[in-house]
This record gives structure tokens, sequence and C-alpha cells, in this order.
């Protein structure tokens, strides 16, 4: 909330001051058009952020939803329509080579991650890139050196950091208000492949997702560590699938669940859950657990 002190007497009564910052919406010349590849899951909850951003916070340039880009045409022109997109393309190659947009958010699976954020930051896009980053280190690398090249801003999706309960915690340990940090523990608990009909989908196929349980949310809790104690300087861990056998999708675009086809399986290529044991740099322990098969009442039949 702003203070009396943050108040400036102008009639518009849209110009304050946050922490010495001045923002007057009449005076935000800036505009950032956004591009965004990918429309389904977490396209729709970035679609409703960036709708939401200028009415929650005083950002210092106006946002533009310009593009919204998916594979299927008549797919992305219903969700565009939905979400509140002003276009639609199937052709992300020609949204990060275009002029008319500034930032590329990636919300596609993951194996498409790397080439679009290449792509973009070649062409001086900002990029916002979902989590896990990439299949692999490697590829991780080469999206951070293209970026550093290109000079861009870049981003990646550990949102849990802006959660109030953990922007508190930080401030607390970095106040020294907690004393030294000897422990951290999370768990991270989904429970949506407990199912053994669950039909098997790309967040299952490690040629496409590179991880399950690991990078799929044991990815935010390990940032969640670095991010409030601090650097690694060892590890162990393990990783069990527990149903290798599910049921295959007759069409892997639909939006949610589909149907299988009788009697047809395929493997289920990562992993159901992930362990971690750690120590930090500075001496505390950690332990952490992520999985995607941990029972709650809706997934028990009475």
């Amino acid at each position: 909330m702003l203070g009396k002190s943050d108040a400036i007497d102008l009639r518009n009564g849209r110009h304050y001051k946050v922490h010495g910052c001045e923002f007057n919406s009449y005076f935000m010349t800036k505009t950032l058009r956004i591009g965004m590849v990918g429309y389904r899951f977490m396209g729709k909850a970035h679609s409703n952020a960036w709708r939401q951003a200028p009415r929650f916070f005083p950002l210092q340039a106006a946002i533009e939803m310009h593009t919204l880009c998916g594979r299927n045409a008549a797919g992305v022109e219903a969700a565009r329509s939905q979400l509140g997109w002003q276009h639609a393309s199937t052709d992300w190659r020609s949204l990060v080579e275009s002029p008319d947009i500034d930032i590329i958010d990636i919300t596609t699976p993951n194996d498409s991650h790397a080439e679009i954020a290449i792509a973009a930051a070649r062409n001086g896009k900002h990029v916002l890139c979902e989590k896990p980053l990439a299949l692999t280190a490697k590829q991780a690398r080469l999206m951070l050196a293209a970026a550093q090249k290109a000079g861009i801003v870049h981003m990646i999706c550990h949102n849990y950091r802006r959660i109030p309960a953990i922007a508190l915690a930080k401030k607390l340990i970095d106040e020294g208000a907690l004393g030294q940090i000897h422990h951290y523990h999370a768990r991270y608990a989904q429970d949506w492949s407990t199912d053994p009909q669950k039909p098997l989908d790309w967040r299952m196929q490690k040629d496409i997702c590179g991880s399950g349980a690991n990078g799929d949310i044991n990815a935010h809790i390990i940032d969640l560590a670095r991010y409030l104690v601090g650097e690694f300087n060892e590890i162990s861990g393990m990783m069990q699938t527990f149903i290798t056998e599910r049921p295959l999708a007759e069409a892997m675009d639909k939006t949610t669940h589909p149907r299988s086809k009788a009697g047809k399986t395929g493997r289920v290529t990562v992993d159901d859950t992930a362990l971690l044991l750690g120590r930090f740099k500075n001496g505390a322990v950690a332990n952490l657990e992520a999985t995607r098969f941990a029972w709650a009442g809706k997934t028990i039949s009475p």
C-alpha cells in the first residue's frame, strides 16, 4: 500500500511513488508487446498473469498481449479469443523474428524450449521460459550463452519465489531474524499420476519432457532451497517409477485426459517420484521429496 508521503498531488490521481520510483499511467510511453508460444495449461496461466499484472503492480511499461502461437490453427484461434490475445499464429519462427514483438513467453513442452529461446535471443527478444528450462544441462548452457550474448532480459518461471510467505521468509533470513539456518525440508506432492488408467502423455516421455517429477516439481523446491538457503555443496538422490506401462492416448493433442486405445499400452520413461538429500555450502542440510504419486482423497474410490 502507498503511504501518505508517497502521494503526489496531481489531478489525474494516477501519479504515485513506490520506494522512490515514480509511476504515472498517463506518461507511460513504453509498451511491451508479448508473443507467447503455447496455449494449453501453462499458456492459460500465463495469459491470466499478463492480463492481471497491470491491475496489481505499478508497471513501468504498458503490456500488449499481441500474438498467441500454437501448432493447431483452430485450437490457437479459439484460445486467442478466450484468453484475450490480439492475433494468432501457427509459426513460432515468424513470431520470434517479428519486429512487432518485444518479449517471447515460452509455455510449450520441454523439448522445444531451447530452440525457441535461442532463436528469440538471437532476434533480440527478451525471453520468459517455463521450467524445466531444458532437457539437458548442455541445452541450458547454450540458452544462457545466447541470452548473454544478445544482452536481453531473460527469466525462468520459478514463480514460487513470488509467494508472499516465501518473500517474507527470504526477508527474515537475510536480516538474520531466524539465526543460522540448519535444515531445509520441502515436499511437493501431486496426485495426478496415481490412476493406472490415466493415458500416457508427453509428461511421461523422457524424449519430450526430459524427466518426470524431478524436473516438473522438484525443480521448484530445489530453486527455493537455493533462493532461501544458498548453493548446494553435495547431493545424493533417487528416483522411482511406480507405473511403468500406461494406456496409449488416442489423441496426444487433446487438452485433458484423452480416452485410451483398448489393450494398447506404452512405456513410461520418467520418474513418478524424486528424493534428494543434500548439504549446502554454509553447512545446512536438505531433505526434499517431489512426487506425482501422492494419493489424496479425490483419487480414492469410495
